[in-house]
């Protein structure tokens, strides 16, 4: 290990970034999903900084009782304040809670980096939200109401429906889909938002990541038993249905449906399709029509030719230097390494190392508006 953190230093040299840390992470059996997430969220600039601010700031406050976001917090600041370079931490702490928390990530089989993913986010904001609903409650009786300054701004209506929190998770990686539904009897437009962390996108063989979004923004008619109730006719109508990106996340995340189930197997089968996933990224199909560029920072990808084993390895941009992160082990790779993980042009292929996850984060502040 010490001899793989000498070479990483080596290969960057003078070159290497100042109070940057490039530290591998212990498996502890099959954790290689929660590593390779892990790495791609430390090096997600926002999202650590936002967390490692939190973590300073809740010291303060005294013992708060652990929980995963505690447990994230405890890793990241471990590995930012190391006075080596490089190295290995062991996440020990961190996937105990896991297991602790989440029957799901007990066993020590193969899991799913996309569900490890969908959960950590979504349990760091249900946190977030504890916290500030308890401070919110505590000075009610000291304090005017004006004073609760991290909880929503907007008042309570009618004293049931409250604005939901904006956490900082939420600034980072949420973004606002709207699925839009035109009744072709009448002409009438239905719009229905929804918030996503990330997009799921069905993928073909020899296709790209544009290709891809465009396919999910594309209009799909309603007919036959999937007629649409309008409510202006007030009857089931033949329609037309799309989805629109309405306000792009700060970070788009974007997962690759590679698990697919086939009914004729009654199992899920990998699809090791070759899609093309560029470094820099125009996202075109948004309510505005106005592109948005973003540049990709991390990709989780699966390794090997089935749903239920394998591994999973990260690659990760950090200034302007392309890392490979595969559990302990950390190493330097040149930037055109990065297409060899699109996945494979033929059916059997000896190449088993798939793009799964991506990670993009928007370039300029434009949209990175709270």
């Amino acid at each position: 290990m010490g001899a793989a953190g000498s070479k990483l230093e080596k290969a960057l040299g003078d070159q290497f970034p100042e109070g940057e840390r490039y530290f591998g992470l212990e498996n502890f059996g099959n954790t290689c999903y929660c590593n390779s997430v892990l790495q791609a969220l430390y090096f997600c600039a926002p999202f650590r900084e936002q967390l490692l601010e939190y973590y300073a700031n809740s010291k303060n406050i005294g013992d708060a009782e652990e929980n995963l976001l505690t447990c994230l917090a405890d890793l990241f600041t471990q590995i930012s304040s190391q006075k080596k370079k490089t190295g290995v931490i062991a996440p020990k702490r961190f996937v105990q809670r896991l297991k602790k928390q989440n029957e799901l990530f007990r066993s020590y089989m193969h899991q799913d980096a996309h569900e490890f993913l969908n959960f950590l986010l979504n349990e760091l904001v249900d946190i977030l939200e504890k916290e500030a609903q308890a401070v919110k409650s505590e000075p009610e009786t000291s304090s005017p109401p004006e004073k609760t300054a991290n909880g929503p701004k907007h008042a309570q209506a009618n004293g049931v429906s409250k604005e939901p929190l904006v956490t900082w998770v939420h600034k980072n990686f949420q973004g606002i889909l709207t699925n839009e539904t035109r009744c072709l009897q009448c002409e009438t437009v239905t719009a229905r938002d929804e918030t996503f962390f990330d997009l799921s996108l069905d993928i073909e063989q020899n296709s790209s990541i544009t290709s891809c979004l465009k396919n999910f923004s594309s209009t799909e008619t309603l007919n036959a038993e999937d007629k649409f109730f309008c409510d202006k006719c007030c009857s089931l109508q033949e329609a037309q249905k799309r989805m629109k990106i309405k306000k792009p996340p700060h970070i788009l995340v974007i997962h690759l449906k590679r698990f697919k189930y086939i009914e004729q197997l009654g199992r899920y089968k990998k699809l090791s399709y070759r899609v093309v996933f560029p470094l820099e990224l125009k996202l075109s199909n948004t309510v505005e029509d106005a592109d948005i560029e973003y540049s990709l920072f991390a990709v989780v990808v699966h390794v090997g030719s089935g749903p239920n084993h394998g591994h999973y390895v990260s690659l990760v941009k950090s200034h302007n230097h392309w890392l490979f992160f595969d559990d302990e082990n950390v190493e330097m790779i040149d930037e055109s390494a990065v297409q060899t993980f699109f996945g494979s042009a033929q059916e059997y292929s000896s190449n088993t190392d798939h793009g799964y996850i991506l990670f993009y984060e928007s370039i300029g502040a434009s949209n990175n508006k709270s």
